[in-house]
Order: C-alpha cells, then structure tokens, then sequence
C-alpha cells in the first residue's frame, strides 16, 4: 500500500446506485445511510493517511479520528463515512463544518475492509469482510462498527424515516468490493431528495438579507453546465458570510449558460468550482429543482462530477 497524496485506484471507493423504492430480500443486508462524507482510513505500522472520495488526503483536518485509527489491530484500508451527530443521535450533514469548530461531536462510522495485512479482501463476500472489520476497530468513541440488519428492507426504511435518518444503503451480501465503481450490488434508498450541485453564482441580497439572495445552481451534462434553479433558504448568518466571501474571489465576468436564466441582471457569475448538497421537493418538467433548500458544502467531489442523480428500479 503506497501512501501517497492521491488515492491509488484500487483503493478508491466503491460507490452505491440510487433507487426508487425499499424492498425485501433475503440475500441482501441494510445499512444506515449516513448524512456525512465519504473517508478512506489506510493504516499501516500504526500511522493513519484519511482520504476524502475525491482522493485527497485530509489527516491534517480530522487529527483526533486519525489519531484513534491507530489503535486498528494491525495494517488495514476501511471504508467509512465521517459524520458529526446532533443532540438528536442522528448525523446531519450541516453540522459537519461546525464540526471541525469543535461545535460538535464526529464519528468515523466503518463499513467495509479492502485490505487486512497485505491482503485483498474485496472479492470476499461482504459479510465476511465485516466480520473481519469488526474484530480489529479499536474500542473509541471516536470509531464506531456500522452494523446491518437482515432481508426486511421495507420495515427498516420505515424506521429510518422516523428517525429522521438520510435513508438506507442496500447491500447484496455476498458482494465483492469494486474499487471506484458505481454498482447494483450496493444501492441507496433516500428517505428524502437530495442532490449535489455547483454553484455558478449568486443574487443581490434582498430586503433585510446580507450578503446574497440566492445561489445559483448547475450540474454537469454532456460537457456543459446545465441550470437547475436557485435555492434562496438554508442559510445562516455565519453561512451566508462564509460563502459570500468565498464566492467573492471566484467572480468571473460570464454566465456559463448558453441560454438566459431568472434574476441574471442581479447575478454574479463565479468559476463553478464550489460543490454544495440541497434537498428538495422534486424536479419539474423543465429540470429545476422545486423548493431546494440548502443544507452544506461538500469538499469530497470535483465539480466537473457533480450530474443530475436518477433514480433506477431495482433489477
């Protein structure tokens, strides 16, 4: 396992399919969705390189989960997800930057186990990799095993909607490991829809509102950069300062639309670079989203990524 500044391919995560319904089956395992981001740990002779999805090595922003990765029980790559908890027991996306202030509490949920020792695990079956994840996480409150449940995925999505959780990862339980690949062995079933998007600009602020009025949004489709609407809530104070300024030094003199948008006499245009998550009502006929509300930023994906996300039937 070379350590590196980038994730090497075998080492990249595997990634899950959206679908439109929970279901029951008996040859598939369900998981809690966490509302966090994405985080490779590699431990080796007991030092920890944390990488996000994207491959960059992020040790340096989360040095006490790193720090209690090292009481992994020998060498080991595990998948995880990085979330901070509210006061509800549940993750919430949100709360991931106030996090990093110290503001509240993250955990390094663990999943799955590409490599033990040298070993390679991925075309294990999952339950067998997890069994062996389980066995070697140190005991931290720092660290926590996901657990799974069983074949009935209809009554499991229904408790995670009362709970407030993201939604569930469906997982066929004899499924290999595909190192940056997208696949029907893994699925999410969302309690509620979301979306990554690309922020292309924002509006003049509007009555008592600092700073903004609205965010201008985009995702990528056939080597362009296609409108999806505007999202005008979500935001606190400190938020819409935070990203006011960041948005400031990426202000550039052009739309990157072909065709007008709304408000375009109040916009700033900015180089789309910054990926944010909302969640929203649904799509309209025209490809926007309706009644988006703004919910982070997220740091673990490149914005030329960033695409419209369809649901797909299981098969």
């Amino acid at each position: 396992m070379s350590r590196t500044s980038t994730l090497p391919r075998r080492l990249q995560p595997m990634l899950a399919t959206l679908t439109d319904a929970p279901f029951d089956d008996p040859d598939w395992v369900f998981e809690d969705k966490y509302d966090g981001f994405r985080m490779i740990a590699e431990i080796r002779r007991g030092k920890v390189a944390l990488y996000s999805r994207n491959g960059k090595i992020i040790s340096h922003s989360y040095i006490e989960v790193a720090k209690a990765l090292e009481g992994v029980k020998g060498d080991a790559v595990i998948d995880g997800e990085l979330v901070a908890i509210g006061n509800d027991g549940v993750s919430h996306f949100q709360l991931l930057q106030n996090a990093l202030r110290h503001e509240a509490k993250l955990v390094y949920c663990a999943f799955d186990l590409m490599f033990e020792n040298a070993v390679d695990l991925r075309q294990q079956p999952l339950l067998e990799r997890k069994k062996r994840l389980k066995a070697i996480l140190p005991r931290d409150k720092l660290i926590a095993f996901s657990p799974h449940r069983k074949e009935h995925g209809t009554k499991f999505f229904a408790e995670a909607e009362r709970k407030g959780l993201e939604g569930l990862i469906a997982k066929r339980a004899d499924s290999a490991y595909t190192s940056g690949g997208r696949t029907s062995d893994w699925l999410k079933i969302k309690t509620a829809k979301r979306q990554e998007v690309v922020i292309v600009g924002f509006t003049a602020p509007r009555r008592s509102r600092p700073f903004f009025g609205a965010l201008v949004l985009a995702v990528r489709e056939d080597e362009t950069w296609r409108y999806i609407g505007h999202v005008g809530t979500g935001f606190s104070h400190r938020v819409l300062e935070d990203l006011h300024a960041r948005l400031g030094k990426l202000r550039v003199s052009k739309s990157p639309f072909s065709a007008k948008v709304k408000d375009e006499a109040v916009t700033t245009w900015v180089k789309p670079s910054l990926v944010a998550e909302v969640k929203f009502a649904e799509w309209t006929s025209k490809g926007e989203l309706r009644q988006p509300v703004y919910l982070g930023l997220r740091s673990d994906k490149p914005a030329k990524d960033v695409v419209r996300e369809r649901e797909r039937p299981r098969k």
